[in-house]
Parts: structure tokens; C-alpha cells; sequence
């Protein structure tokens, strides 16, 4: 009964999610923020090694326990390989009962219309039939907006709805994040023209489909109330998007409802030269600030 009790965990737990799924092209960055120079790593196995050893670091300090973090989105990386001698997956909810989330997307198409939808992502059926084996919940998968364009917004909804509808289909629940970029001039713009794109789409599923949606912390507090409250929305959780951890708990605090699944602003400030002692506490910091942002 995993499925069912990762279900009510993320229903009707307090908590965030924690976003450890920098992938191919993030990586670099990631890893410099850490304190890895690029000069550090020869080629991509020797630079996935040293992100798996920080991932590793964060998710079995006593920090990172369920307590506090409801689960934790994993990259397909990452799934596939062990923490203390268990699949990652496997180890985050047996060992600190957070519940696994896999990235699948491959990244994003060229800009279009003002956004970008995914690339394809080829065998997708076999990964998702992977991930329910090794103990996953759901998905994730990101598209970009820039612009107020109507083509383009439209563009991206509807493609996270009809891989979403795949996701179901694979016995998984599917968080959509169609991030609108904070940087865009538009941002208000386009946020009310993705809810209501959003919200035509939720109207058209099943009465016992559910999905999550990960979206940007908007300009209006109230944005995304709608969608908290609409029946086939398990969580809305909310990204950071290059706002600072303290921005973006200010904003998410104002957002009832609504609880993280912030990336950089979790690992902001953590070092691979930090002792354990230091970056434990460090961590433990940075969780308790998101959790409380997250409990409006």
C-alpha cells in the first residue's frame, strides 16, 4: 500500500518538496554553487559522480527527515543509483519516509510564441514502468513561459496535460510545472492567462484523476487560490526561480495554501568544504525556514 500512503503523506501532511533534480545541463552550475570548480571533474560520469556524493550528503543528513520534508524530486540519475547500499528511491521513503518524485523531462525546446515546451521525451512509457518499480510517486516536468502570448501558453498546457494523461495512465500522479520566468516583463500577464488555461484543462479530467502543480510564486498572492481549491489538484507547490531563499519564503508565505518545492534556494549557502557539523546545521536552517513559508 506505498502509493496509498505516500498519497495521504503529501494530502494531508505538513511539509515541502525538496527539488534535488539538477540535471545535464544545470549540473555545472550546481555544483559551482556547492564549491565544485568545473576544473574538479574530467567528464560528465566523473561530474554526475561528484552531484550524486552532494545529493547523497543532503538527503542522509538528520537534517532532511520527513518531518519536515513531504518528498524529494529526484533526477532519473539519481534513481538509478544507491544511497547506503539502497536504490535512491527506495531509501528516501524507507529510510526518512519522504516520498520519491523522478524528473522525466529532457529539457526545453527553443523559444516559441514566448515559451518553451519540452523536448521529446523517447521512451518514456518504459522509464515511467521503471520508477514504479522502484517505489516512485510521481512525476515532473518543466516548461517555460516568457511572454503574454496566448499561442505559446497554450502550446505548453497543453502538452503537460497530454503527457500528464501518459504519467496517470502509468499509475503515477504527474506534477505539472509550466514555470513562468520571473525575469519576463509580462509576468502578471502571462500567470492569468496560464490559470485559465489551467483551469480548463483540470476541468477536463476524470473525477478520479489527480494531478500536482508546480508553479511560479505569482505577483498576486491570490493567483493561485483556484487552483489549491479545485478538486483535481492534489498540491500546488511553488519554485523558487531565482528569487533568494528569503524572497521567495516571503512570497510563499503569503500564498495560503500553497508549500515549496524550491531547488537553489534550499542548497543556498551549502558547501562541499563545510564540516558535516556546519552543513547539517546549515541545512537544518534552510529546511525550517522553507517548512514554516510552507505552512500558511
Amino acid at each position: 500500500m506505498t502509493h496509498d500512503d505516500q498519497l495521504a503523506k503529501i494530502k494531508t501532511a505538513d511539509g515541502f518538496l525538496a527539488a534535488l533534480d539538477q540535471s545535464g545541463g544545470s549540473t555545472p552550475r550546481a555544483l559551482k554553487l556547492y564549491g565544485i570548480e568545473e576544473s574538479a571533474y574530467a567528464n560528465d560520469a566523473e561530474m554526475f559522480d561528484l552531484v550524486h556524493q552532494m545529493r547523497t550528503r543532503i538527503i542522509t543528513s538528520p537534517s532532511f527527515t520527513g518531518d519536515r520534508i513531504l518528498g524529494a524530486i529526484l533526477f532519473e540519475d539519481t534513481m538509478d543509483r544507491e544511497i547506503e547500499g539502497k536504490g535512491s528511491a527506495e531509501y528516501l521513503w524507507s529510510e526518512k519516509h519522504v516520498v520519491p518524485i523522478l524528473k522525466i523531462d529532457k529539457g526545453l525546446a527553443d523559444e516559441e510564441n514566448g515559451a518553451q515546451v519540452m523536448k521529446p521525451i523517447p521512451g518514456l512509457d518504459d522509464l515511467l514502468k521503471r520508477a514504479k518499480q522502484h517505489g516512485v510517486f510521481g512525476t515532473k516536468m518543466r516548461s517555460v513561459i516568457k511572454l503574454a502570448n496566448p499561442a505559446g501558453v497554450k502550446a505548453v498546457v497543453d502538452q503537460q496535460f497530454e503527457i500528464a494523461r501518459q504519467v496517470l495512465a502509468a499509475g503515477l500522479v504527474p506534477i505539472i510545472e509550466p514555470e513562468v520566468d520571473i525575469k519576463s516583463p509580462q509576468k502578471a500577464e502571462a500567470e492569468a492567462l496560464l490559470k485559465a488555461s489551467l483551469l480548463e484543462h483540470l476541468d477536463a479530467l476524470a473525477p478520479d484523476q489527480q494531478v500536482m502543480l508546480k508553479l511560479t510564486l505569482p505577483e498576486d498572492e491570490h493567483a493561485h487560490d483556484d487552483l489549491v481549491n479545485h478538486p483535481r489538484v492534489l498540491k500546488v507547490v511553488a519554485l523558487s526561480g531565482g528569487y533568494s531563499r528569503h524572497e521567495a519564503n516571503e512570497r510563499l508565505a503569503r500564498c495560503h495554501g500553497v508549500v515549496a518545492s524550491f531547488s537553489r534556494a534550499l542548497t543556498e549557502g551549502l558547501t562541499a568544504q563545510q564540516s558535516d557539523e556546519e552543513f547539517n546545521a546549515m541545512l537544518d536552517e534552510a529546511i525550517e525556514s522553507i517548512f514554516q513559508a510552507s505552512k500558511t
